[in-house]
């Protein structure tokens, strides 16, 4: 695992994680919502997986962040989103937001722009697709004509279809844009505030055949960002500890299977960076 930030202060966020335990609200989708769970609990943090529109206010106040994850939306669990988002802004809560397949559709394609809309995320997580396709959507809400329509990459479903290198150059421009920073997940990462760009190199490609794994690292920057005060250090952080943990649980495992188990008991034993 190789990161632009020291492993010290990244240590530092492990441990702030570890003592502080911050309580986590998901607004996530069923097909990771274990994974997910059990991945915050590992690293220290406090899991709540709650979605229903009218108990929003209340769950939103005693979070320390929020995140939304995108990947089995509906109008119902859209409108508890906006409130949970909404909510957090209004208190200054972080809120991290995974645009899962964004671009596979155009209903979740304004999905993600209305929310980015509406609550202001602080931290915006994808794939190389995702990224270039939110960028793309956001120019043109913003109004702005400088934008190719090529840059907005075709999602498989929720796979990608582009690096995460392609995406550089959109993730600079989101971040400078909506003030988020933006993290692209791939064979290298890139975490941008639209001034700095940081990356994390690492992980393991057997990684891409485990479900929920960038679900995952975006319930683990909730975690992050509730006990960091700086999101890109937050971001980094979140996305150091996946390469790390993914890095040794590939060294011991036999298949995916195996690499989930051993990706969790990685994170339960990661004390440093």
């Amino acid at each position: 695992m190789k990161t632009t930030i020291s492993n010290d202060v990244l240590s530092a966020a492990v441990a702030a994680v570890r003592s502080q335990r911050p309580l986590v609200h998901n607004i996530t989708n069923y097909v990771v919502m274990n994974n997910s769970a059990n991945a915050l609990l590992a690293i220290g943090a406090s899991p709540v997986m709650a979605h229903w529109e009218d108990e929003m206010e209340e769950m939103t106040a005693i979070a320390g962040a929020l995140v939304i994850n995108i990947g089995t939306l509906d109008s119902g669990w859209l409108s508890g989103m906006k409130a949970a988002g909404m909510a957090a802004s209004r208190r200054g809560t972080p809120i991290v937001l995974d645009p899962v397949g964004a671009g596979a559709t155009s209903q979740r394609t304004a999905a993600v722009v209305e929310l980015i809309e509406l609550c202001r995320p602080t931290i915006i997580r994808g794939n190389g697709s995702e990224i270039m396709t939110v960028a793309s959507a956001w120019s043109k809400h913003l109004g702005s004509s400088e934008q190719d329509d090529k840059e907005a990459a075709k999602s498989k479903g929720v796979d990608s279809s582009a690096s995460s290198d392609d995406a550089v150059q959109a993730a600079i421009r989101l971040a400078q844009q909506t003030g988020a920073v933006v993290v692209i997940s791939g064979a290298t990462d890139y975490i941008t505030d639209g001034k700095v760009v940081h990356t994390v190199e690492g992980g393991d490609e057997i990684m891409t055949a485990v479900t929920g794994m960038g679900c995952t690292a975006t319930a683990l920057t909730g975690a992050f960002a509730a006990v960091c005060k700086d999101p890109m250090t937050a971001a980094v952080a979140a996305m150091a500890v996946m390469s790390s943990a993914g890095e040794k649980a590939a060294a011991q495992a036999r298949g995916s299977g195996s690499m989930q188990m051993h990706f969790l008991d990685e994170l339960y034993n990661l004390t440093e960076l």
